[in-house]
């Protein structure tokens, strides 16, 4: 009688061996055959690792790919990034006679090199390519996309993921306008990486030198554009984080540009450092990412802090509350202050202009389109769907993305959006207001919008289809003392999504959907009530049903 166990290990060694075959990178080869050498001695750990990294694929999707800098196809490494670009570049060649793309890349180990080796493998498959000149923010690549009107762009960044990641985020040009991929794209990628890696070694991919690396002029296309969205002048104190990552060189070119002033600056992060000494999870939302910088910003007496994340296309703001309490402020007040500041300034032609925000985020923005009569379009997550709504003048989600010049670029934009922050913070202060002060406005003027969030992270991901499977079938019926009134399950509507929806008797509501780029189920809370300090109580109470009954799942 056959052991398939025993059979089937042996396919997953002879994988992992030709794997190691092609491996040009000394480090995540020497880890290989390491595993690979207990494995046959009987090792059951080495045995149970293998079978991880070589049983599935990181699946190509949303953001492309994100993953562990750790060999074998489920790991970020040179074979699969080698593959990856392969893919890519046959999947251009057969939508265009003569592709074309732009390469960038962040600060992360080993981003330099995959964003080389991408760059190497797509001119030797004959698509002119062009490298930016050395590492920047991923809003100069999406910026790049457009001013070269290329048929594709690459950065590779993790964005905010844990410091052992890295990713290959693309973007498509031509008919989707620099917009990050959607499907049928996505797939059909995936198809053709699928197809290099069947078919041969990374080894006998066609290479060429000849790409073109590019001097400043893009970037100082980018700095140029980004600055004019600043109209006022004046001073302020504030502090500034780069989370270990590539916003501040950029960020400081544009506000010399701009003539708006200059940041205290967190000296500790500020230098892009692709170990993240500081952090344990370099993402200002994560609890205790900003540590640093509130207390350099109470060291001197800052009015607040801005913060990027490392690849800059995101941008957190704190304050100090009444009592003198750093807060920073969620997602969705910075973009609901963001989209009144904007279409106030800008009153903006009502019949042709829309604002725009993912569904996950606050239902403040569509009060904000009501009141001033514009168009108003709730889309699925991420900006890959944000940046497609036609006629856009602003959109935001609530992870920290802010889109708030789309002519310019169709992704968030951390480094632009900080210009518009200041650029409000500028106007307040000469009419003797704060950012609080602002906020209090908006909530007179709209009501108290208030949002939470409960992430659940799994190390086994197939208990995530699980999980949703369970508050499909067997939905909670109210949350706290609020009954459910109405469920929509987006799986069955256009969207198409694996999203929950469910609307409360007070006119909250509680979101469910699996996150696109990390192994957690999320849980997004809204209320709405006439103050403030009524709708974070909401929250709380929300929070901890919540926590109960994600327990009582499990």
């Amino acid at each position: 009688m056959t052991d398939n166990r025993l059979t089937d290990f042996k396919v997953i060694l002879e994988k992992a061996k030709q794997w190691l075959a092609q491996d040009p990178d000394a480090q995540t080869k020497t880890l290989l055959a390491d595993f690979i050498q207990r494995a046959e001695q009987g090792d059951d750990t080495a045995k149970a690792w293998l079978e991880q990294q070589f049983s599935a694929r990181l699946q190509f999707g949303t953001a492309g790919l994100r993953g562990p800098l750790l060999p074998g196809p489920m790991g970020m490494n040179r074979v699969l990034v080698a593959q990856t670009a392969a893919g890519l570049a046959r999947y251009l060649l057969s939508q265009k006679d003569s592709p074309s793309v732009v390469i960038g890349y962040d600060g992360r180990k080993n981003s330099d090199v995959f964003a080389r080796d991408s760059a190497e493998i797509m001119a030797g498959a004959g698509i002119k390519t062009y490298f930016l000149p050395r590492l920047l923010p991923t809003p100069v690549l999406a910026y790049a996309v457009r001013y070269f009107d290329t048929s594709a762009g690459v950065m590779v960044t993790a964005s905010h993921n844990p410091p052992e990641d890295n990713g290959y985020k693309v973007y498509l040009g031509d008919g989707n306008l620099g917009a990050q991929i959607v499907s049928p794209a996505d797939k059909e990628i995936a198809q053709y990486i699928d197809a290099v890696s069947a078919e041969q070694s990374i080894e006998h991919l066609p290479r060429s030198q000849d790409y073109e690396i590019l001097d400043d002029t893009v970037v100082k296309q980018y700095v140029e554009k980004t600055a004019s969205l600043g109209n006022h002048a004046g001073s302020l104190k504030y502090v500034y984080t780069a989370m270990h990552g590539v916003g501040y060189e950029t960020l400081l070119a544009v506000l010399d540009k701009a003539n708006l002033p200059r940041p205290i600056a967190v000296k500790e992060q500020c230098e892009p450092d692709g170990r993240f000494p500081t952090v344990s999870f370099p993402n200002p939302e994560e609890k205790g990412a900003l540590d640093l910088a509130i207390a350099l910003a109470q060291e001197e007496n800052a009015e607040f802090i801005l913060a990027n994340d490392p690849d800059a296309d995101r941008l957190a703001v704190a304050i100090a509350d009444e009592n003198g309490q750093w807060q920073t402020l969620h997602g969705n007040t910075i973009g609901a202050l963001l989209g009144w500041y904007l279409v106030d300034k800008n009153q903006y032609n009502q019949k042709d202009n829309t604002i725009a925000c993912s569904l996950v985020s606050s239902p403040a923005l569509k009060a904000i389109a009501t009141r001033y009569g514009l168009n108003f379009e709730e889309t699925l997550t991420g900006f890959k769907w944000i940046g497609r709504v036609p006629n856009l003048v602003y959109g935001y989600e609530e992870a920290l993305g802010y889109l708030v010049d789309p002519d310019k670029i169709k992704d968030k934009d951390g480094i632009s959006a900080a210009v518009v922050i200041l650029d409000l913070l500028l106007k307040l202060k000469q009419e003797g207001k704060t950012l609080l002060d602002y906020k209090n406005d908006f909530e007179k003027e709209f009501g108290a919008y208030a949002s939470g969030q409960v992430s659940i992270r799994f190390d086994d991901v197939e208990r995530i289809p699980a999980l949703m499977k369970a508050l499909r079938d067997n939905p909670p019926k109210q949350f706290d003392t609020f009954r459910v009134v109405e469920l929509i399950d987006h799986q069955n509507t256009d969207k198409k999504s694996n999203i929950l929806v469910f609307y409360l008797e007070d006119d909250s509501r509680i979101i469910v959907r699996p996150s696109g780029t990390e192994p957690k189920v999320k849980f997004y809370i809204d209320a709405k009530t006439a103050q403030a300090s009524q709708a974070q109580e909401k929250i709380q109470l929300f929070t901890q049903s919540l926590q109960k009954i994600i327990s009582d799942y499990q």
